[in-house]
């Protein structure tokens, strides 16, 4: 691949590499290519998706090796709706799964999570009491706002200095989204029973951190499953980043798999370090005019990137600093053929720990696996038949784990020995909290994938699944940013860069860093240019549908009917305002006119 040198910033860049085939690597592909750019796409695997992949067995069985329910779907639809096109249009079948959850506890009840309120009330009133569905009520309009502030201000918009994180509006709003305070703290004011408290606040496992660590604003995860449901692509999660590789492959991105990057090559020193282009583990080299990495941030600054001489000076030092921040949790996952249907089992289903903070202290301070492990089990044939031969199923056992370290302090991580721990407590827990009979004997076939696997297999950072921590310290401003350090005309895209992890968050991300760079370079953003003529203030759709800030979809308006106005008293605080001023407007007339223009009945009444 050739490319020309770029020696002014505002020159246009004509070519660009992305290192890794990921969810980040997949999108911003498709968007820069979409901007007129030649995109080369280099992933070390044979396969493309990242975490987002499939393993499928001989026998048909099928099974997502990472996520495996979407959440916040507008951010789907945006980036399809972005590049022309819908979900629908490119074969995409969302499939909704009812109920959200089956949650078990260890004294027998279950706690069953979904978008139908009348259900959440029963199931609500049944632990906390009639009022206990008020609180909900007003914890869901809280996390509404969370969710809502989240979409402007953070999850679409960039942070390049923490300057801008000090205006008042944006401060104002950061207020709004407790990000100081636990969501475990604040899952308290609303939910008066610790069983409610866990069953809206474990969501924050998705973010790879412990609800007693987790700022409050994680709130809008349970929040749009609850408000907009959980979803799954019918024939797996991969069928998503499928469709987007095929848009991107139709705007001429190449793709080479099993084309590991081993270096970013780098001309220039100190503030003037350009990358050029990337080695490959053959020893091919590539140059381009810029560099998108889709690799784990901390394994890219660490191994990538150069490490001596001027141009890696300052990567070096950066490097060194990343590796002292938190990371997210590990997870050791089976991937289970059986012979027959659990009916037991929905969809989705979470077994909390009994002893539920000593669960997370082990995970997440001890780097290790509680005795009694809190884990999620997934049953895509339930909502996708196509996932396991008829008259059996596919099961996926997540078990949330301490990352690697190597740490002197840390006890050592014999990971055999805590593989065959979490095996043995899943089948038992399963078995004792559902009656379903056991599982093993129907254990036909198993895949298990360990921290070991997930560093080894998609170079991530310590095995952490999610990249860093999404701690008060580790996001906005303070989050690794989407432009190099160091390095000019490199950026990144993926879970550990802002706005952070997920798959409809890298998905939001790769559209900022897309922008980012056309920005940067002095390009039109296309996406914009179609948002202008749909007349919305989102991106528009071939089918008159507007995907708005947030992802969200709505019509375009164009009735008189359809115009959004509030009326003037739209708060009790405007009308108790207005009560005032009008009481006052009234005594200062009486003042003005003066008692002889009153009636002398009225004055004989008082």
């Amino acid at each position: 691949m050739s490319a020309g040198s770029t020696t002014q910033k505002k020159q246009t860049p004509k070519t660009a590499i992305v290192i890794g085939a990921g969810t980040g690597g997949i999108a911003i592909a498709a968007r820069l290519a979409k901007a007129g750019l030649a995109v080369t796409v280099l992933e070390k695997n044979s396969f493309t998706g990242g975490r987002c992949s499939l393993f499928t067995t001989e026998a048909g069985f099928r099974f997502d090796q990472g996520p495996s329910l979407l959440l916040l779907p507008g951010l789907f639809h945006e980036a399809f709706v972005d590049l022309n096109t819908t979900l629908k249009d490119e074969g995409v079948e969302l499939l909704q799964c009812t109920p959200n959850y089956d949650i078990w506890f260890a004294d027998g009840e279950v706690f069953r999570s979904s978008t139908d309120t009348a259900a959440m009330k029963r199931e609500i009133e049944r632990f906390e009491g009639p009022d206990g569905f008020q609180r909900y009520l007003t914890w869901m309009a809280e996390a509404h706002g969370h969710y809502e502030t989240s979409l402007r201000q953070i999850l679409h918009r960039n942070f390049t200095s923490v300057a801008q994180m000090a205006g008042p509006r944006f401060v104002a709003a950061c207020i709004g989204l407790h990000p100081l305070e636990s969501i475990w703290s604040r899952a308290g004011r609303y939910f008066w029973t610790d069983r409610l408290r866990r069953v809206f606040t474990f969501a924050t496992m998705y973010m790879g951190m412990s609800p007693f660590d987790a700022p409050s604003t994680y709130s809008l995860l349970q929040y749009t499953e609850l408000a907009e449901g959980i979803w799954y692509p019918r024939g797996g999660f991969h069928k998503v980043l499928e469709a987007l590789e095929r848009v991107g492959r139709g705007l001429g991105v190449k793709y080479r798999l099993n084309a590991p990057v081993t270096r970013i090559l780098a001309r220039g020193g100190g503030d003037g370090a350009r990358a050029t282009g990337v080695e490959l583990a053959s020893g091919e080299t590539l140059e381009a005019d810029l560099v998108v990495v889709n690799a784990d941030l901390v394994y890219a600054y660490s191994n990538l990137f150069p490490q001596q001489g001027a141009v890696g000076e300052k990567t070096a030092r950066y490097a060194k600093d990343l590796q002292k921040r938190d990371a997210s949790c590990s997870s050791i996952s089976f991937y289970w053929s059986l012979s027959k249907k659990v009916p037991q089992l929905g969809t989705h289903n979470i077994f909390l720990a009994d002893e539920y903070k000593a669960s997370f202290d082990v995970i997440f301070q001890d780097k290790s696996l509680p005795d009694n492990p809190s884990f999620y089990i997934n049953v895509p044939s339930r909502i996708d038949p196509s996932a396991a031969p008829a008259g059996c199923d596919a099961v996926i056992a997540l078990v949330p784990v301490g990352h690697l370290t190597s740490a002197p302090e840390s006890a050592p991580q014999d990971w055999p020995a805590l593989v065959a721990k979490a095996r043995a407590a899943v089948l038992a827990i399963v078995q004792a909290r559902t009656g379903c009979e056991a599982l093993a004997p129907l254990i036909t076939h198993e895949i298990v994938n360990t921290p070991n696997t997930w560093r080894d297999k998609f170079n991530l950072d310590r095995g952490a699944i999610l990249g860093l921590s999404h701690n008060f310290l580790n996001v906005l401003a303070f989050r690794p940013r989407t432009r190099a350090e160091g390095l000019a005309g490199a950026y990144f895209v993926g879970a550990s860069t802002h706005p952070g992890t997920g798959v409809p968050i890298v998905l939001a991300g790769a559209k900022i860093t897309a922008e980012q760079i056309l920005e940067d370079h002095g390009m039109a953003i296309p996406w914009e240019r179609a948002a202008a003529a749909a007349g919305g203030r989102g991106t528009s759709s071939p089918s008159g549908v507007v995907a708005g800030e947030g992802g969200s979809r709505r019509r375009v308006r164009v009735s008189s009917l359809d115009q959004i106005r509030p009326p003037l008293w739209v708060s009790d605080a405007n009308l108790l305002l207005g009560g005032i001023i009008g009481a006052l407007v009234v005594l200062l007339l009486l003042l003005v006119a003066g008692p002889s223009s009153l009636p002398a009945s009225f004055l004989g009444d008082w």
